[in-house]
């Protein structure tokens, strides 16, 4: 059997990142979730947490993505919407050149919020708060001429849809990243949503949630999507495609601060290297490394690197040159 070849990008065009630009609230807690949480009475839950630390960043997953992609050197457009509240989130991603002009504010409504709660063992609780559930903001994605390549990250379930929707028909190679709103979806809009994507991308519980409310195996959601990308924290990450896997380890953290927007910092570094048309290997290796460097700061938007200063740790890791 001939072997299926991998989508090539075009060399030139647009990266949109579309999800949230959410302000976070994080919190930590000095214990176990599990040590209050009692299982025969989990119909009546009701916990509370006593936090040690409580920290508020700029965070969302677009904006999260699109400031790695920038210190990755790539300069995508955010498709997200606001509220009144934005101004100093607005000026922190001008300073930091992300390209926020197709944002939209709604001047009745409050930007979206993110609170997490992550215990010592890197478990996390989060609420979160859409913002503006506008559904007809996601037609700006019809005014890009030449689109390289999309990701669709976690907000709004219906605007998720509509870029979906979108791209499907336009046939631009687009990351579907449902994340923690695949509860949202019906079986219907996540089988749809998937259908036509370049990448579906989850950590392997998310995978499992999609594959328990579609009711199928993994071989099937593999066929649904012409490359699926299941992350594992510590772990590393699976990238299969055309029938086989590639498995990628981690780079070393240096330190261990707060996981939250790794999964965020990954997702920037796996769209550098599609966008490089690197291996598989090579493209799940520099993903791995950038969300470590998140990992080793508190918050999502706290770290920094070089392309010099990247290289040497891909080097003192993987023992080869990125660039």
């Amino acid at each position: 059997m001939q072997e299926r070849e991998r989508t090539v990008l075009k060399n030139k065009g647009e990266v949109l990142v579309s999800g949230s630009l959410a302000y976070d609230r994080i919190m930590n807690f000095p214990g176990k979730f599990k040590d209050h949480i009692l299982p025969d009475m989990i119909h009546i839950l009701n916990v509370s947490f006593v936090i040690s630390e409580l920290k508020e960043g700029f965070g969302g997953t677009a904006g999260n993505i699109a400031y790695s992609l920038s210190l990755l050197g790539e300069k995508p457009k955010v498709l997200s919407v606001v509220g009144n509240d934005f101004g100093k989130y607005q000026k922190w991603l001008q300073k930091t050149k992300v390209d926020i002009s197709q944002v939209k504010t709604f001047k009745n409504e409050l930007t979206a919020g993110a609170y997490i709660v992550t215990d010592e063992t890197d478990n996390q609780i989060t609420a979160f708060f859409p913002g503006s559930l506008d559904k007809k903001y996601c037609e700006v994605a019809r005014k890009f001429k030449n689109i390289r390549l999309a990701i669709i990250s976690p907000e709004a379930k219906d605007r998720m849809l509509g870029f979906a929707k979108i791209y499907q028909a336009r046939k631009v190679p687009f990351i579907f990243d449902p994340g923690q709103q695949i509860t949202a979806f019906s079986a219907g809009e996540l089988k749809q949503s998937i259908k036509g994507s370049y990448v579906l991308i989850g950590n392997d519980y998310e995978i499992q949630l999609i594959l328990n409310k579609l009711k199928i195996d993994q071989k099937k959601l593999e066929k649904m999507t012409e490359i699926l990308v299941i992350t594992k924290g510590g772990k590393g990450s699976e990238i299969y495609f055309d029938g086989k896997v590639t498995k990628v380890g981690t780079a070393k953290a240096k330190n261990t601060s707060d996981p939250t927007g790794a999964g965020d910092a990954f997702r920037a570094g796996f769209i550098k290297g599609l966008l490089e048309g690197w291996s598989f290997e090579k493209i799940g290796r520099l993903a791995g490394l950038v969300a470590v460097y998140t990992v080793e700061k508190y918050g999502t938007q706290t770290h920094s690197f070089t392309r010099k200063s990247l290289g040497e740790r891909y080097w003192e890791n993987f023992g080869e040159k990125l660039y």
